[in-house]
């Protein structure tokens, strides 16, 4: 299930999910790249059990925009070990986040 969630909360959950992979969607609801990336990020959250996905939005968080110097979108943030992993940028394929993916949850093809 995709989780959405503000800027005063994302800490939290990052801390809360550290034992699972986690994908921070910052988007936004005018952008139509995030509009098509919506179907493959729930495509992956129904995939790997072991993900957890969640939006926010960058209009009303400008703050974490700010402070994380997200310049375009969307964004996805990867967190492990509560911490930032990796960052993509932009519309991207399926394979491509898949294979993200797996590379943090150590999955062999």
């Amino acid at each position: 299930m995709i989780h959405f969630i503000d800027e005063d909360m994302i800490n939290q959950e990052i801390v809360a999910n550290s034992q699972r992979l986690m994908i921070l969607d910052v988007y936004a609801d005018w952008c139509m790249p995030c509009q098509m990336l919506a179907p493959v990020l729930a495509e992956l959250d129904k995939k790997y059990k072991d993900l957890q996905v969640y939006k926010i939005n960058a209009d009303e968080s400008t703050n974490f925009t700010t402070m994380n110097n997200i310049n375009s979108i969307p964004t996805l943030i990867f967190y492990k070990d509560g911490e930032e992993k990796e960052r993509v940028v932009g519309l991207n394929s399926l394979d491509k986040l898949s294979s993200i993916v797996e590379s943090y949850l150590n999955i062999e093809d």
